[in-house]
């Protein structure tokens, strides 16, 4: 939920204080928090996002929210205000894809081209009716993109597949 993550990026972006010195910042680094605690490891850094992994969540965060300490890299939050940020985060989009997951919604592929439509959804077993066949699939494999639209994590070429060999996708 690549969607996701950016907004989160946003939310914990807004609330940073600016930092006196920007940290240099590399895959494998310890964070350390405002107390001095650690919040997380980096495990990637590209475009000026970093995404930190706090152990609950791999949160995306800019690259200039990060000042310098004794230690290593510093943040002004705490790992447990990223982590309350990052589960609003996913309830909100868990809530939009629940809210647009309905029998007779259209849905498209996770590169955005017409997936076909949900024949049912009986708790997490959906049935999605694609223009090869019906597939069935689990409430997790949907999302709701940025765009507002109910997509299918996969691709035209796997939905194809999954109906081809009659199997479900887990």
């Amino acid at each position: 939920m690549k969607f996701t993550r950016l907004a989160a990026s946003a939310a914990i972006a807004a609330i940073l204080l600016p930092a006196a010195a920007f940290a240099q910042v590399a895959a494998g680094a310890k964070v350390y928090g405002p107390q001095g605690n650690e919040v997380g490891t980096i495990v990637k850094v590209e475009g000026g996002i970093v995404t930190l992994d706090t152990g609950a969540h791999k949160a995306p965060l800019p690259e200039d929210a990060f000042g310098k300490g004794d230690n290593g890299p510093t943040i002004t939050v705490t790992k447990a205000q990223i982590d309350a940020m990052m589960d609003e985060q996913v309830a909100a989009a868990k809530a939009a894809r629940d809210n647009a997951l309905l029998a007779g919604a259209a849905v498209v592929t996770a590169k955005g081209a017409p997936a076909g439509t949900i024949k049912s959804v009986e708790g997490d077993a959906v049935v999605l009716e694609s223009p090869t066949g019906p597939v069935a699939l689990k409430r997790e494999h949907f999302a709701v993109n940025p765009q507002g639209a109910l997509m299918a994590l996969f691709t035209a070429d796997q939905i194809a597949a999954a109906t081809d060999s009659g199997e479900t996708s887990e």
